[in-house]
């Protein structure tokens, strides 16, 4: 077997640094599904053109891969600055499939140990759900950059603010129990979290139903920019 280059290991550091960066500088990450690959295609771009450079679509249904590629493409020709990742992944070969795809990160909701090998073998950022303190410093042993707080709803800003207390050095993002409010987001950032992802809080039911993308935009960029607010806060 051969070894791999002698600046292997600090230039993947560099580069998963890289990925987990831009997550927290957008501070907000949509997380998505859709069987119908127009309503993916309608929903990326409402994201962009509301300011957000990442996108996580989640691997729920029969259509998942085909429509991740269709929104990799997209980017690719009209999105070049903006990141997307796969979710809902709890195997390598599963993620595998996703990273040929062109995932530039992927979530699973569970820590499972083995996913690790996703970021030294195939240079791509891992994100791991954590419930307990101790798998967040499991998560930080194997080399996790950031970190789910999954789920979000009964774990809460709380959890959040205690991890941090024992380990201040973590990069949490809550997905569940997040809302595009100012209270909502201004208790999860006081709290001490990198990032936030949302669902359908974000992306409503109704408004993809109706499929109202200008207002989807409207209400996106709304969110951004509290984000942005309680950031320079």
């Amino acid at each position: 077997m051969t070894a791999p280059p002698a600046n292997y290991c600090v230039n993947m550091n560099h580069h998963l640094h890289q990925i987990a960066q831009r997550l927290v500088t957008n501070r907000v990450v949509p997380v998505f599904y859709h069987a119908d690959e127009k309503v993916c295609l309608s929903v990326l771009e409402a994201c962009y053109e509301g300011g957000l450079r990442v996108f996580e679509f989640t691997n729920r249904g029969d259509a998942a891969r085909s429509n991740f590629s269709a929104l990799r493409k997209k980017i690719d020709s009209d999105f070049s600055d903006m990141m997307i990742g796969a979710g809902t992944l709890y195997d390598n070969a599963t993620a595998h499939a996703f990273i040929q795809e062109g995932a530039d990160f992927i979530v699973s909701p569970a820590l499972i140990p083995e996913m690790q090998t996703l970021q030294t073998n195939h240079y791509t950022l891992w994100i791991p759900g954590c419930a307990t303190v101790s798998e967040l410093a499991q998560a930080r042993a194997l080399g996790v950059w950031l970190m789910k707080v999954f789920p979000g709803e009964l774990l809460g800003p709380t959890f959040v603010a205690a991890a941090l207390s024992v380990m201040p050095s973590l990069q949490l993002m809550p997905t569940g129990g997040v809302s595009p409010t100012r209270e909502n987001l201004q208790t999860w950032f006081k709290a001490g979290v990198a990032c936030v992802g949302m669902g359908s809080q974000l992306i409503t039911r109704e408004l993809v139903a109706k499929q109202d993308w200008k207002q989807l935009a409207q209400r996106i960029r709304e969110t951004v920019t509290i984000t942005q607010e309680l950031n320079r806060s």
